[in-house]
């Protein structure tokens, strides 16, 4: 349950696992479709990453292909972002790139 009028920075991490993961063309692909994302008003601040090298550790998982990191100033301003027509079009664009996404919304304290 979202609370519309609650203050603070909401940071909207996703991690995106390739079908045909290891492939550099599906990579590019949908990392431009991503890049089609920073159109969108209420984005605050966009990183697209891949795995880093860094040490390989029990808590680290870098088994993704491609990650994307959003802020918001508010729930309402992420929710308008779920609806805008750029997320729409690069959903309806990319999603036969990836076997899985998997989310992370959290408000910041």
């Amino acid at each position: 349950m979202s609370n519309k009028s609650t203050p603070g920075t909401i940071t909207h991490q996703a991690y995106f696992w390739l079908n045909n993961s290891g492939s550099e063309a599906d990579r590019s692909a949908l990392i431009a479709g991503l890049g089609t994302l920073r159109g969108i008003p209420e984005i605050q601040t966009y990183q697209i990453g891949v795995p880093a090298s860094t040490e390989q550790r029990d808590v680290v998982d870098g088994s993704f292909d491609v990650s994307e990191l959003m802020t918001f100033d508010s729930v309402a301003d992420q929710e308008v972002y779920q609806v805008h027509p750029l997320h729409q079009a690069f959903v309806n664009a990319c999603s036969h790139l990836w076997a899985r996404v998997v989310v992370y919304d959290s408000l910041i304290v």
